[in-house]
């Protein structure tokens, strides 16, 4: 658990909460028994509410996990008072510490971003939040470039995997971030007391950032969409290719099995007793087999 605090104005962020950090809450917060038992579980619905004496949020952050190479939903609960602040979320949110330890390393950025209301705090942090999704759009991006890439280098069935990753990547953002626009509204509507007025304007510009993630996030997933279906077409293309060769090469060759299987019926057959009879027998299969190809090539089979 960090804190921080300047004038009347005090943030607290607590990582993985535990019993004693909700048992530390309610001993030291004015907080409405309600949010302290919402703040302590998990919830994979965001929302927002309104008590007594506070706010209460819970947002989800997508954030990327490298092994998995996939977008996850991080939950933030956050619990906002006349004087406090108060983060909880179960997995490390480097932005997050970062602005915390920027923070509690120095007066002047204390003064600059804890001067006013709890409100203004909460627009900073949810600010370094939502702006933090661009460069893992831009991650998507590349991904994409390099799905296409190997598309157009002939490398169709090694994008298969790789355009389901990109896809389940996407799906994952999205749905992430498809309830944060929603909660951004209902701060707004707040009153006064809550979420100071001068501040509404600020938080009504992060929904349009937030409109701006969802249209690169639309357009991401239009792109891989195509790509997926242009890939699928050129796989295909391939794959019928190749079964086209072995059926050609299947017709062609069963001339050559029936005078063989006929060769080798248990009576006397022609030129048996030819000293250049297999010679022989072979150039009839190859002739047979010749021909079948001409007509093929004549009707255009091939």
């Amino acid at each position: 658990m960090q804190e921080v605090s300047y004038r009347n104005l005090t943030w607290v962020d607590i990582e993985n909460p535990t019993e004693e950090d909700i048992t530390y809450l309610r001993e030291n917060f004015d907080i409405h028994p309600l949010a302290v038992e919402e703040f302590a579980t998990p919830t994979y619905r965001p929302r927002a509410t309104r008590y007594s004496n506070c706010l209460y949020l819970t947002l989800h952050i997508p954030l990327f996990d490298s092994t998995k190479r996939t977008t996850y939903a991080g939950e933030i609960d956050i619990i906002l008072t006349n004087t406090h602040i108060i983060t909880g979320h179960k997995n490390q949110i480097y932005q997050i510490t970062q602005f915390m330890e920027k923070l509690i390393g120095g007066d002047g950025v204390k003064r600059h971003y804890m001067n006013k209301t709890p409100s203004h705090l909460l627009y900073e942090i949810l600010q370094i939040l939502i702006e933090s999704c661009f460069p893992r759009l831009d991650h998507i991006a590349r991904n994409i470039d390099m799905i296409e890439d190997g598309i157009f280098s002939g490398n169709e069935k090694q994008m298969v995997k790789e355009i389901s990753i990109a896809k389940r990547d996407v799906l994952n953002f999205r749905r992430t971030m498809m309830p944060q626009r929603a909660i951004l509204e209902s701060i707004t509507t707040q009153p006064g007391n809550i979420v100071a007025p001068d501040i509404k304007p600020y938080f009504h510009d992060l929904i349009g950032t937030n409109i701006r993630l969802w249209n690169m996030l639309e357009s991401s997933k239009e792109t891989i969409s195509s790509l997926e279906e242009t890939n699928n077409t050129l796989l295909s293309q391939k794959i019928n290719s190749k079964m086209n060769f072995i059926t050609l090469f299947t017709v062609i060759f069963i001339p050559m099995t029936l005078y063989a299987n006929i060769l080798g019926i248990n009576v006397v057959t022609p030129l048996s007793k030819h000293p250049h009879g297999f010679i022989i027998h072979l150039a009839v299969m190859f002739f047979l087999s010749l021909t079948t190809y001409i007509i093929f090539k004549i009707t255009k089979l091939l």
